[in-house]
């Protein structure tokens, strides 16, 4: 299994248990909204009567993201001017970490910065083009030099994904 790893805060953030799909400079992670009931599951022999509606959901019962509460992800919220700035901050921090690692495999760093560029930048444009269809998360840790999930739905409006920068993350072979 891959766990895959916030670069900068070392939080994990999904892993390859979930559909993964590389898309461009982005990974793109399905999830679902599923039943979790906290504390214990204790039955007790009660049946319900007959004639009661029974409700939507059991006491303790929530529905929750897999993802979101598998990994233990913290929403945040920005508007538009405030995930400008944040987004060209962490770029800059990204930009460094992928010249320092280029750097490290002895490859040409100008090249991998080019290239990292070139992938995210497109990527950047589309969250800023409809910025109102993203919700926003980052890692347990909420440590806020950390990378961003950003969630929004598919084309049925219905079914959630993740998108994370692929220069964001660092896999964890467990």
């Amino acid at each position: 299994m891959l766990i895959y790893q916030d670069i900068i805060t070392g939080d994990e953030l999904f892993s390859d248990a979930f559909d993964v799909k590389e898309v461009d400079g982005s990974y793109q992670i399905d999830c679902a909204m599923i039943q979790v009931k906290q504390g214990a599951d204790v039955d007790i022999g009660a049946n319900a009567s007959a004639e009661e509606a029974g409700e939507d959901l059991e006491d303790g019962v929530e529905i929750v993201n897999n993802v979101v509460y598998s990994f233990r992800l913290q929403s945040t919220s920005f508007d538009k001017k405030g995930f400008t700035v944040y987004v060209k901050g962490y770029l800059k921090a990204l930009k460094a970490h992928v010249a320092a690692q280029a750097e490290k495999d002895g490859k040409d760093v100008e090249a991998a910065t080019k290239a990292f560029e070139s992938e995210i930048t497109p990527e950047v444009k589309k969250i800023l083009g409809s910025f109102k269809d993203y919700e926003f998360y980052v890692g347990e840790s909420m440590n806020p030099d950390g990378g961003l999930l950003f969630l929004n739905y598919r084309e049925d409006g219905v079914t959630p994904f993740f998108t994370v920068f692929k220069a964001a993350v660092k896999t964890m072979k467990v």
